[in-house]
């Protein structure tokens, strides 16, 4: 019903910056809010950030707060994440996520109905 294509992924330095972005397609229109989870090796699946349809809100994790900015792109069903300053540990694949009915909790990963494949970021020294 709803396809989410990641792209931007790759190396980049340590303190160097990245913007990874979102197309989601199919039944859209319905769209309440999409997110950005990452996944390291051996690692459990972390909220990112997310950016609600209701009144724009956004939220981020703790750990990447003032570094990382979601926003939404061009038109309604594209998102983007704007990684700057990236750290070593900031290293996982990054999926992309959307949720289309009205929910309170977009801080986990069952908030969400449908998921992207990831794209994989390496922060090198």
């Amino acid at each position: 019903q709803v396809q989410l294509v990641e792209s931007g992924g790759g190396l980049v330095q340590a303190g160097g910056s990245l913007r990874l972005s979102c197309v989601a397609s199919g039944r859209t229109f319905s769209t309440y809010a999409m997110g950005w989870f990452r996944q390291a090796p051996g690692k459990e699946r972390e909220f990112v950030a997310a950016f609600s349809w209701n009144g724009g809100r956004t939220y981020y994790a703790d750990s990447v707060k003032g570094r990382f900015t979601i926003s939404r792109d061009n038109a309604k069903n594209t998102v983007s994440l704007q990684m700057n300053s990236l750290k070593l540990e900031d290293t996982a694949v990054y999926y992309c996520a959307l949720r289309s009915s009205p929910t309170l909790v977009l801080v986990t990963t069952t908030a969400y109905n449908y998921w992207g494949q990831g794209t994989q970021v390496t922060v090198s020294s």
